[in-house]
């Protein structure tokens, strides 16, 4: 395992996008800042995903993070939000790939169970237990934060996967190994 890495995660989203960034030396970890992107007051869907890929870079370009780690959209009964969460996701896995980032994306499913022990875990069970990992005292006043931080913390416990698992720096590489993927 990597002896020392900052690990930048996100839970993209076209209304809040939360995220969190932790340092591990070793086998610790620590909190550096967690956070979220309000987009509400955008009508315009173009615009609110400019914001993303801005956001996502001004915090790659001030944290200067090792890897990305980004929770997946799930599947749910409306088509329309399913595919604005696949946008907001895949602009932000582009300001990681522009700034050359290995990229990890973790199902909510995944992401919930590897921060509590249960992938039906709520958000607010998720944001207690990263409290007690990651030593913070007040609860965030949007659990897109805590989202984005679990994202994060769920990287840092499947080890080093820069080695093990296919992280992702271009476009075309991503394509190559999946070709389900394109539209």
């Amino acid at each position: 395992m990597s002896s020392e890495r900052i690990i930048l995660g996100i839970d993209p989203g076209t209304t809040i996008m939360g995220y969190g960034l932790i340092h591990q030396q070793g086998n610790k970890i620590q909190l550096i800042t967690m956070g979220i992107l309000k987009l509400g007051k955008y009508n315009d869907h173009a615009l609110k995903l400019k914001k993303i890929f801005e956001r996502t870079l001004g915090l790659i370009e001030e944290y200067h993070p090792d890897e990305l780690a980004i929770e997946a959209p799930f599947y749910g009964k409306n088509v329309q939000s399913m595919l604005k969460l696949g946008r907001a996701q895949g602009v932000a896995m582009a300001a990681g790939l522009f700034k050359e980032l290995p990229i990890f994306e973790y199902s909510p499913k995944k992401i919930k169970q590897s921060i509590t022990g249960n992938g039906n875990a709520s958000k607010e069970q998720v944001a207690g237990m990263l409290a007690n990992l990651v030593q913070f005292d007040k609860e965030p006043a949007f659990l897109d934060a805590t989202d984005g931080l679990a994202a994060a913390v769920c990287h840092y416990f499947q080890g080093d996967l820069t080695q093990t698992k296919k992280g992702y720096s271009s476009w075309k590489n991503f394509l190559k190994d999946n070709p389900d993927r394109k539209l």
